[in-house]
């Protein structure tokens, strides 16, 4: 099943927040995507309703191993379409941007042509 953006981008902010700090919060959520307070604890509360986060301290929000996963996944495929852009030439804001984009649509089989490829020297600033 195909998760929607919004549920990937909510795991990944999740995900990229929990790297940074020990807690992460509805209000750490909501400043960082730039969303409303409750508009956050609508989505959280779907996001616990289907596995991705579970129970922990009140006001602190940890993602599930199912969450982890999708969040991880998500990230990477970011991070490899990112580089790709990178080595094509477009610029750090440009290659971030669109790869924030492209993330919930690239296949896991593209990611991994475009990752043998960076890894293989196909890819350069050069073509």
């Amino acid at each position: 099943m195909k998760e929607s953006e919004s549920v990937e981008m909510y795991l990944e902010t999740i995900y990229l927040l929990q790297k940074r700090n020990a807690h992460v919060r509805t209000t750490d959520i909501a400043e960082e995507l730039g969303y409303s307070k409750p508009s956050v604890s609508i989505a959280i509360k779907k996001l616990k309703e289907h596995g991705y986060i579970v129970d922990s301290e009140p006001g602190h929000i940890v993602l599930s191993e199912k969450g982890r996963a999708l969040a991880g996944s998500t990230y990477e495929k970011h991070q490899v379409l990112k580089a790709m852009f990178i080595a094509i030439g477009a610029d750090h804001h440009l290659a971030e941007e669109t790869a924030c984009r492209l993330e919930h649509v690239a296949s896991d089989d593209l990611i991994e042509i475009i990752k043998q490829s960076l890894d293989h020297g196909k890819l350069s600033a050069e073509q």
